[in-house]
């Protein structure tokens, strides 16, 4: 069997493991990252939020990012049975980027595992792991490529396998989410937009004229394509048709404003579905280990916080991970997981007011307020740790104090 050792192994090369990789290399350590999939390769998660560019500046792969021509992102539209709104997250209140960009998965995954392997991470492509020995005093991953096992050894591993989980599923550490059973249905088009009110450079969320729980997902491509998308419980979805094509088709002809905006539409990629995806974990941390972003814990794709919250996790376990190294103690609940769930927890309360309608009316309440509007913008573009910003701070108190006041001026 071969070996191959490094400092630290990374599981998955999408963005987490590429960015956490980046970043310790950045520090001098040897880093070694094991990849199921062949890249490019599929992927949603296609929004980006402004604070993502704060972690791929740290990691030196921003450039590349902006010179691979994504489309340009400045903001959050949002449409409800003919009232729409929208958020500019350049007039927004914490400090840092305002913009970003909309991007097919496939290929801005792989500018990120190919501007990490310059750095010089070692990425091992199409090599499945099949078990795992890990304790404090380091960790040995067996892995299959085409029927040959390879064992990965280091000081320590990152689990960065997203919707894969793979410490999760080996070391038996999966547990249910608090969110309902949703599924999502979605697909990417050729747009053919000619609606005046479309705004290429935001992301369109729509919401079902009847069915608040039930949303659409619009985000538009550079080169006039866009990803589309429904998402709602499974029973909801199950009954608007029998294959996937006929529940998106079905699901945009319910929603009149989003049927007159994708009435051009050509729908020329294979509609795909999945469901049940929200996830919790017993434990980010353990000897030997962390998880890093969907590995961890899924929420919900309704504010695009997936990516974020894996680059947070990324920077967070770079900084904890290369002073362990350096023989420093590192309480990892306390300085990973504690700050990361922080700002989990802050997407978590604006998930589940979505979905029961409170945050709705926040969102198409018109307002004079405009610093109130200015820290909702905040969390939207992803600055879920920024806790100057009260609606960070205690996100449920203040939040439900918002809903009061938009109910009482109602």
């Amino acid at each position: 069997m071969r070996e191959l050792v490094s400092d630290v192994v990374v599981i998955g090369a999408g963005p987490a493991g590429a960015v956490v990789s980046a970043l310790l290399v950045q520090r001098g350590w040897s880093v070694n990252v094991v990849e199921r999939q062949e890249f490019p390769r599929f992927s949603i998660g296609e929004s980006l939020l402004p604070q993502c560019m704060e972690f791929l500046e740290a990691a030196d792969m921003l450039e590349a990012v902006k010179d691979a021509g994504f489309q340009f992102k400045n903001g959050a539209a949002f449409e409800w049975d003919g009232a729409r709104t929208a958020f500019d997250f350049t007039e927004k209140f914490s400090a840092g980027h305002g913009t970003t960009f909309q991007v097919e998965r496939a290929r801005f995954d792989k500018i990120l595992a190919d501007e990490a392997q310059k750095k010089g991470a070692q990425i091992y492509y199409r090599h499945t792991i099949r078990a795992a020995d890990i304790d404090s005093d380091g960790a040995r991953l067996t892995a299959e490529i085409d029927g040959e096992e390879v064992l990965f050894r280091g000081r320590f591993v990152l689990d960065a396998s997203g919707f894969g989980r793979v410490l999760p599923r080996l070391l038996k550490l999966d547990r249910p989410s608090q969110f309902p059973a949703r599924e999502s249905v979605f697909t990417h088009v050729q747009d053919n937009i000619d609606d005046a009110l479309f705004d290429r450079n935001k992301i369109l969320i729509t919401v079902h004229p009847e069915q608040r729980d039930i949303w659409y997902w619009l985000i538009p491509f550079s080169g006039g394509r866009a990803s589309l998308g429904v998402v709602g419980e499974r029973e909801k979805i199950a009954a608007m048709g029998e294959e996937p094509e006929e529940i998106l088709r079905n699901a945009v002809k319910a929603a009149p404003q989003l049927a007159v905006t994708l009435h051009n539409a050509e729908f020329d990629t294979p509609v795909q579905r999945i469901s049940g995806y929200s996830s919790d974990v017993s434990s980010l941390t353990g000897p030997g280990f962390a998880l890093l972003g969907n590995a961890g814990e899924f929420l919900d794709p309704v504010f695009s916080s997936g990516v974020t919250i894996a680059m947070k996790s990324a920077e967070l376990a770079a900084d904890c991970l290369h002073r362990q190294l350096n023989g420093e103690e590192v309480d990892w609940p306390a300085e990973f997981a504690a700050p990361l769930k922080h700002g989990v927890d802050v997407f978590k309360t604006y998930v589940t007011a979505w979905y029961d309608g409170r945050f709705q009316d926040v969102i198409f309440y018109e307002t004079d307020q405009q610093d109130i509007k200015r820290m909702i913008c905040s969390i939207l573009a992803g600055y879920a740790w920024d806790k100057r910003n009260p609606f960070v701070a205690a996100a449920d108190r203040r939040l439900n104090t918002l809903v009061e006041i938009c109910a009482a001026a109602g």
